[in-house]
């Protein structure tokens, strides 16, 4: 089998638009709030990452992938803290659930072993988040934010095609060895 690389950018040429809220607006902070400290967020993203980067030490390509993600993540992740100051929030690593706070928890983490559960739970992840933030895309107003989440999306989307290609390349069917 061919290794062909899976180093292709984890960040899109695309700038980044100016982060500017249009003004206070509590529904819309409490997503960005989530978006750095729910279960689906980027704080998950970048704990979960900078944990892969550690244990993929054996499989370098995959080390080095999970750093630079890891690493545009935690850009997101200042937007969305920006976003949530400007919208009226505290920006600590937290979301609002049913009027509560819940304070961000690395349990929120799957922490696997194997290369092919760890890639695939990467995915997942991103997927999700793709997801999430498509939703907010449809019911958020404030032009600004929505110019951010289409940004966003954008490295996401990168995120998976990285992380699907690494699958390809280095997982049997049989899910992957211990690394």
């Amino acid at each position: 089998m061919e290794i062909v690389p899976c180093g292709g950018p984890c960040r899109s040429p695309e700038p980044y638009p100016e982060v500017r809220a249009q003004g206070r607006d509590g529904r819309y902070a409490r997503a960005m709030l989530s978006n750095m400290g729910g279960v689906v967020s980027e704080m998950s993203a970048v704990s979960l990452y900078f944990y892969n980067h550690l244990v993929t030490t054996g499989v370098p390509e995959a080390a080095a992938l999970f750093h630079e993600v890891s690493i545009v993540e935690m850009h997101h992740m200042e937007i969305f803290g920006t976003l949530a100051l400007q919208l009226g929030a505290d920006p600590r690593l937290w979301s609002v659930q049913r009027g509560r706070r819940m304070w961000w928890s690395p349990e929120y983490n799957q922490y696997v072993r194997k290369l092919g559960p760890l890639l695939q739970e990467a995915i997942r992840g991103e997927q999700a988040a793709i997801r999430k933030y498509e939703s907010q895309l449809r019911w958020i107003g404030d032009e600004n934010i929505r110019a951010n989440l289409r940004r966003i999306l954008l490295d996401e989307r990168l995120h998976v095609e990285a992380f699907e290609c690494l699958r390809r390349q280095f997982v049997s069917g049989s899910g992957g060895e211990h690394i």
